[in-house]
């Protein structure tokens, strides 16, 4: 998961008095005609301070609550993962913000209901109640804090009959401004914005704006006031789903990231486990995805120590993968930490609870382990055309799928041979040998450390394949990003690596280079004596079954013929970058299943009368019709002398190997 970056901020003991003679707290008055143009690096502070004296909001409560939002960042005018805007952030999730963020929701005719919600939509309310229009909101920052201000107001004064001066007196309001429906999620909310007024902050942003809030340390909030809201109470039967061994804990994740659902009783099987990272710290990540208005949500959340937090009960659906399909069969597991860092930000700790986690949640739904099962986000299929490029990268090359692998029991097994061409390889380079040489640029690193775009070495879990047998050919180009055009060895560009655990079958060798079928082409990594693969065997290699290429899918929807009447039928397409050509080949992650699709507001359940096959694609996954292609499982015999060949399963029985 990538979310915005947020500024740093540090306590300080400014008393408030300073900062009024300061000119960077000042009371009633401040923003009367006649006074003095503002610095720019004050202009934010000085329009929160201005819209706090316009709708008679305490000060300290109107920039706490702004540095909990957006930790005083405008952000450019562009709308957080949360579908939030400005220093406010105020909420305006589209249709296609759904279909393209963790939702994945992309075909669903849901789609515009899901967007609904009230609470994905408070930039609407502050438009109404300041008559400004609806794009000053999101685009200007004055403009963001007076609505956000416009909204606080509004609260208060509904909640109790006007806007007292006693910033103790605002608790309520500011946790209605959570838009959360959970009473322990809207008191979470306030706590930590009221922590900020008794603690105080400073903060530069992004943009160079120099915001300060001194310490109000007396200021005791009424925390009965959430009472009033009459929200949700969290059931005191919750309970988190996790092995003894790990430290858990039960943080309901945002109502709108996902829905209630009763797998797999309820016929939708969970056959995939999705490692992910935060792109920010555990605190951090825990309170953005437990936002209220956040339309995406996970299962688990790990910290760098091995903490775990729950966030959405395993039997419902979570909006993590980016791919309704994926969300609908899988569990999602985030992890504190940055892709671009490298192997520094997972730790030991985190690896082994993770591997408990994993194998508990394993066991109990028959997931297999292995890394047809067991995937990263950046190996999750885009839902249609238009979404693939943009789908995330994490964890990214820093996470020690061997290790992983290793630590659940479940290491790549096969031979450690030079592999031949019909064969199925793993790709197993060393993690710890294995160092590869890539760019990281700003936009890649939300901890505001990397300033320039950067060569990096490093220990990474790919390999990067290449146009040709040679160093110096170029790096694939991934379709979907590319086009035509040469891959680059951008930490971002997943397109020309195959990753440790994924399956190919082989095209060629020549001497110290082995080519496999990747993507519709012939791809080459450097991999003398089989250092960098292992052969494997008692896998199903798929090949299309006539002489066209075969169209390949994001996403496995029923046929629109086979949806019951009331229910709006889920629609697909094939990827139009993507096929498997005749005469190629590719490695199945596991059995063929059945279509389905499902509908929150019934519980109805649709499956398909077709099956698909979900198939190593490149370096994310892509499915198939099972009609369109034939499946052979390659087993492995020694004869002519010694001489190694592979078959088709049926010509001799032999048990498969790992």
């Amino acid at each position: 998961m990538h979310k915005l970056q947020r500024a740093v901020t540090l306590p300080v003991g400014v008393t408030v008095g300073a900062l009024v003679a300061g000119g960077l707290l000042a009371m009633s008055g401040a923003a009367e005609a006649g006074t003095p143009a503002s610095s720019a690096p004050q202009r934010r502070q000085e329009a929160l301070l201005a819209a706090a004296d316009e709708y008679s909001i305490p000060p300290t409560v109107l920039l706490a609550l702004s540095h909990q939002e957006s930790a005083w960042d405008g952000h450019g005018g562009l709308p957080s993962t949360d579908g939030g805007y400005g220093p406010m952030h105020l909420t305006d999730v589209t249709p296609a913000m759904l279909a393209g963020g963790g939702a994945g929701a992309a075909g669903r005719a849901d789609l515009e209901t899901l967007a609904a919600a009230p609470a994905l939509h408070t930039l609407r309310e502050a438009a109404e109640l300041t008559g400004l229009p609806e794009r000053d909101l999101r685009e200007d920052d004055t403009a963001n804090i007076r609505g956000g201000a416009a909204l606080l107001a509004a609260y208060e004064r509904q909640l109790v009959g006007g806007t007292p001066a006693d910033p103790a007196e605002w608790y309520g309001a500011v946790a209605r401004y959570s838009q959360a429906e959970q009473e322990k999620a809207a008191a979470s909310f306030a706590d930590r914005v009221f922590r900020t007024v008794r603690g105080g902050a400073s903060a530069t942003t992004r943009d160079g704006q120099r915001l300060r809030l001194a310490a109000s340390p007396s200021v005791t909030p009424d925390r009965r006031q959430i009472h009033a809201l009459r929200l949700k109470k969290a059931s005191a039967t919750t309970a988190t789903e996790c092995p003894a061994t790990v430290d858990c804990t039960f943080v309901a994740g945002s109502p709108v990231g996902g829905q209630p659902a009763d797998r797999p009783a309820n016929g939708i099987r969970i056959d995939t486990i999705v490692i992910h990272d935060l792109e920010s710290t555990y605190d951090a990540g825990v309170a953005g995805l437990a936002n209220p208005t956040n339309p995406a949500s996970t299962h688990y959340v790990m910290s760098s120590s091995g903490a775990v937090t729950q966030m959405v009960p395993t039997k419902d659906i979570a909006f993590h993968a980016g791919n309704y399909s994926a969300n609908l069969h899988s569990i999602g597991i985030e992890h504190e930490g940055y892709a671009a860092h490298g192997a520094a930000w997972y730790t030991e700790s985190q690896y082994q609870a993770t591997a408990d986690l994993v194998k508990y949640l394993a066991a109990r739904f028959g997931v297999p382990l292995d890394r047809q099962h067991v995937i990263g986000h950046d190996n999750v299929a885009g839902p249609n055309s238009s979404l693939v490029a943009g789908m995330h990268w994490d964890p990214g090359y820093a996470w020690d799928w061997n290790h992983f692998m290793s630590l659940l029991g479940a290491p790549v097994s096969g031979l450690p041979e030079v592999p031949q061409p019909g064969e199925v390889v793993a790709i197993t380079p060393s993690f710890t040998d294995n160092v590869q040489t890539f760019q990281v640029c700003p936009s890649d690193d939300p901890t505001g450390q990397t300033a320039t775009c950067t060569e990096r070495q490093d220990q990474a879990n790919f390999v990067h394949l290449r146009t040709a047998p040679s160093e110096t050919a170029p790096l694939f180009g991934d379709q979907a990003i590319h086009g035509n055009g040469p891959g680059t060895d951008r930490v971002n560009d997943w397109g020309s690596t195959a990753q440790a655990g994924q399956q190919f079958v082989v095209a060629e060798v020549r001497e110290d280079w082995t080519a496999v079928w990747f993507s519709g082409a012939k791809v080459w990594f450097h991999n003398p004596g089989g250092a960098h693969t292992r052969v494997r065997y008692g896998v199903k290699i798929i090949k299309p079954s006539g002489s066209a290429a075969v169209a390949l899918y994001g996403s496995s929807y029923p046929d629109k013929a086979e949806y019951p009447a009331g229910l709006g039928a889920s629609t697909q397409a094939p990827l139009s970058m993507y096929s498997i050509p005749a005469g190629q080949a590719y490695v199945a992650t596991r059995d063929a299943s059945a279509t389905d699709d499902y509908f929150p507001s019934s519980g109805a359940v649709v499956i398909g009368g077709k099956k698909m096959y979900t198939v190593q694609y490149n370096h994310r996954v892509a499915l198939v019709y099972a009609n369109d292609v034939t499946a052979t499982t390659a087993t492995h015999h020694w004869e002519n002398d010694g001489v190694r060949t592979s078959r088709p399963s049926g010509d001799v029985p032999t048990a498969p190997m790992g």
